[in-house]
């Protein structure tokens, strides 16, 4: 039997726990035989929670943490001033290897800010990005960077593409993945001074398969598999992609259910459809992970219900067994 992944994650941390989270650990244990969690939290309010489960005890264990970080707070500050808080402890667990990687739904800021602090860079990263995964038509795409460098230099967004070529190519098992720079328009001259700045230097860059810009209204068709950009244009894009999904969902069964004849009518169309809108639901691919980083953070949204949870802590097994920190390190060594 191959040895089990271990991976913390903060009980405590999102608009849904302790209760979505508690969940999700207990579904990923038990679809998954090679995953150990350290659930990191209130310990008497975990046990709470968990005392309606049946799961393997020796797979699922509780660190106690008194203190929790809001996302109001600072994240500098807390992380330095809070080391009982769920985020602090589990990435000391990583940092110190009892855990292969942490996962949370807390404050993005205190996550972000931790995993520089208390886990570190990998030398030769300029910047951690953080990289979810988005549906696309075609599957899904890499939209990288999406919160945590809100200002970003043209090495930086190089950076970017090559770490976010490295995961698609090892973690999602896309050959040669298609990168492209957010921008305005497809020719070169167009965009912004930063745009404008990295698209030779992506143009140049070896290793990599880089195929130009891509408009905004390109990414849900899955013309690229790495989308490179700063966090705020990413994290604008996110949101707008999440919440344009949940709008037209929302619409689409109102539309269904509206007459007689529509309500027949979903009836019938209802297994299609249902498969189809499973594809855009962005909980089943898990959370984003901040590469780059001597350990592994996942950053699951804030709202995670225990689907999303279970896949997060799943996704850990991937990226830890295909060894994209290490895969990260090579590639930054050859190109330096």
């Amino acid at each position: 039997m191959q040895k089990a992944i271990t991976v913390a994650v903060d009980a405590m941390g999102g608009d849904n726990a302790p209760k979505e989270t508690v969940k999700g650990t207990v579904l990923a244990v038990q679809d998954r035989n090679d995953i150990k969690v350290i659930l990191v939290g209130k310990k008497d309010v975990i046990l709470n929670e968990l005392s309606v489960y049946e799961y393997d005890k020796e797979r699922i264990i509780i660190v106690n943490a008194d203190e929790n970080i809001s996302n109001n707070e600072s994240p500098v500050l807390a992380i330095r001033r809070k080391k009982n808080s769920s985020i602090v402890v589990a990435l000391n667990l990583v940092k110190s290897g009892e855990a292969d990687a942490f996962v949370s739904a807390g404050s993005t800021g205190a996550v972000l800010a931790g995993g520089q602090l208390i886990i570190g860079r990998i030398k030769g990263v300029e910047r951690p990005p953080l990289a979810p995964i988005i549906p696309t038509i075609k599957g899904v795409s890499l939209l990288i960077d999406c919160g945590a460098n809100v200002d970003a230099r043209p090495s930086h967004l190089v950076q970017f593409a090559q770490m976010g070529s490295i995961y698609m190519e090892n973690v999602i098992g896309i050959k040669n993945p298609r990168v492209a720079i957010v921008n305005i328009g497809a020719e070169e001259e167009k965009g912004n001074s930063l745009v404008k700045e990295t698209f030779p230097l992506l143009k140049a860059l070896p290793g990599i398969n880089f195929i130009g810009s891509i408009e905004a209204r390109d990414i849900p068709y899955g013309y690229a598999d790495v989308i490179v950009c700063e966090a705020f244009v990413g994290n604008v894009i996110l949101k707008l992609y999440e919440g344009l999904g949940t709008a037209l969902i929302k619409k689409i069964k109102e539309g269904l259910m509206s007459t007689t004849k529509s309500k027949i009518g979903a009836l019938l169309a209802k297994p299609a459809l249902k498969k189809t809108l499973k594809a855009f639901d962005y909980s089943q691919y898990g959370g984003a992970p901040m590469l780059g980083l001597k350990g592994l953070v996942v950053k699951t949204h804030g709202s995670s219900n225990s689907n999303e949870i279970r896949n997060s802590i799943i996704q850990c097994v991937t990226f830890t067994e295909q060894k994209i920190k290490e895969k990260i390190e090579e590639n930054l060594k050859e190109t330096e």
